[in-house]
């Protein structure tokens, strides 16, 4: 049978994981990776030295805190499918890099402690799938814990995130005496390290079974890919117990690529044309090279190697020449990939997030936001004449999309914006790690950032009105930082034909500029 875009999309499932932190995402992804042959050895996460380590957390500062602050993409096959799995930062404080992870998956896997239940970062991921109508999956993990009553946790889950909810399979204890589950859909009893049901358990599984069969919805393919109904799996992640029924869900019921919105007519996977979008940009991931790494995902079309593709906007024709698939911070040149995969283009800050890469040019795909900062700091440095370094840094990382900078229209200091205070501790120990940079996180004199977006008649008026608090962002978008959300509204009442805007869709940088 030939190889078509069409039958080799047919073959991918792209999937995020979403998890508050500490509900296990990390130990699952490994155990997955395990499974799917990618890795032979899953390290413990809460365990000490190397195995402390995991393997899609590469960043000095994961390593030492053992939480995953950047996306990391897996590539691995499982059976007849290929698997490109994305795993999202846990922490609040990096929400706008999931959200634009995100952007990239077609499904997600979303991790829930069975002892705590949906907890706040789980909702907040929950809102963004919704937003993307991405069909999720629910692990509940750590029933080798004590845990609250299953029944009690699936009500919780479908009354919070306003979702069907389908078991799968259900447990049988917990705790010291979680004994395994009963697969509901092939009527077989699947044993934890060998757990035998004794009488008085058994009757109170069947008891359990029968009253979520008769009390609960039961899984439908059609529901859960419109992402209106999510199955449920219960296992214990860091025991390999439950992931492989949940990889063969996987395998059998998450959607394969889906069309992508574009400006024009979305972009299907069995077009021919090759086209992609880049959803994260990572610098650094190799310090020997100081390289530069865009994350491709690739939308429709049979790439291959050394194919010369167009940057939206700008209309710049980039030669693809080592394009990689990716194991955390390991790597390998891949001579094709197909839609859905993910595929790394080493360059030197020509691609950013949000642009398109196609064989025409022509195709623009939207849908991938920068998020307005929440907290605003003034970057002073300790040498004053590693200035210059110090600009090139910061607008090095803030290609990545992450960190987010603002040169003020008056005065030499860089103004930095995040959206958690976790972010301000990896931009310090970015810079000191891989530029050498020892630099203050001062508190700025401003609260607020928005874009701003008008007339060039109306927007030099205003900038003219209001010079202290103009700035210029990364790329050269004008920004108004305000003291107060008080004087946002106070300024946008007198300058009613100004936009003050809390996101901007990155596929607009290169047209506007």
């Amino acid at each position: 049978m030939s190889r078509t875009p069409a039958s080799e999309a047919a073959r991918r499932r792209t999937f995020a994981i979403i998890s508050h932190p500490d509900a296990g995402k990390t130990t699952l992804t490994e155990h997955l990776l395990l499974l799917g042959g990618a890795i032979h050895a899953a390290g413990r996460v809460k365990a000490r030295g190397e195995a402390r380590r995991a393997k899609s957390d590469w960043m000095k500062i994961e390593q030492e805190r053992g939480i995953s602050v950047t996306s990391a993409v897996m590539t691995f096959e499982y059976k007849k499918a290929v698997f490109n799995l994305l795993d999202t930062p846990g922490h609040e404080d990096f929400s706008e890099d999931t959200y634009r992870t995100l952007t990239a998956a077609d499904s997600a896997v979303m991790v829930i402690d069975a002892a705590k239940g949906i907890e706040a970062q789980t909702r907040k991921l929950f809102e963004v799938c919704r937003l993307r109508d991405i069909p999720i999956m629910t692990f509940v993990n750590k029933m080798d814990r004590e845990a609250r009553d299953p029944f009690e946790l699936l009500d919780e889950i479908s009354d919070q995130l306003q979702i069907e909810i389908a078991p799968m399979m259900w447990p049988a204890g917990m705790g010291l005496n979680f004994k395994g589950v009963q697969d509901l859909n092939a009527g077989r009893f699947i044993a934890f390290n060998d757990g035998k049901l004794d009488g008085e358990l058994k009757d109170k599984l069947d008891e359990d079974v029968t009253l979520a069969r008769e009390g609960l919805p039961r899984f439908d393919l059609a529901t859960y890919r419109e992402g209106h109904l999510s199955p449920v799996y219960f296992g214990s992640a860091l025991k390999n117990f439950g992931v492989a029924q949940l990889l063969d869900a996987l395998a059998d019921y998450a959607p394969s690529p889906r069309a992508q919105a574009a400006e024009g007519t979305a972009a299907q996977p069995g077009d021919k044309e090759v086209t992609g979008f880049v959803f994260k940009v990572q610098a650094n991931m190799d310090p020997n090279h100081r390289d530069r790494v865009a994350f491709l995902r690739l939308a429709s079309g049979e790439f291959r190697r050394n194919m010369k593709l167009k940057q939206s906007g700008t209309g710049k024709t980039i030669g693809v020449h080592n394009p990689i698939l990716f194991f955390a911070s390991e790597r390998e040149t891949v001579d094709e990939a197909w839609p859905g995969d993910i595929i790394g283009i080493p360059n030197h800050g020509v691609l950013r997030v949000g642009d398109t890469l196609s064989e025409s040019g022509q195709v623009v795909f939207t849908g991938i936001p920068n998020f307005a900062p929440e907290i605003l700091r003034r970057v002073r440095l300790g040498d004053p004449m590693k200035q210059k370094h110090l600009a090139r840094a910061l607008e090095s990382l803030a290609e990545e999309g992450v960190t987010q900078v603002f040169k003020p229209a008056i005065g030499s200091q860089w103004i930095v914006g995040v959206v958690g205070a976790l972010q301000l501790d990896v931009l310090k120990s970015r810079l000191v790690a891989e530029y050498d940079l020892d630099a203050e996180l001062e508190p700025s004199p401003y609260d607020s950032a928005r874009w701003l977006a008008g007339s060039e008649a109306e927007l030099e008026k205003f900038s003219n009105a209001n010079k202290g608090g103009m700035a210029t962002d990364r790329d050269g978008a004008p920004v108004f930082l305000a003291k107060s959300a008080w004087e946002i509204g106070y300024v946008a009442e007198r300058f009613p034909n100004v936009k003050f805007l809390k996101t901007r869709e990155r596929h607009e940088v290169h047209a506007e500029n």
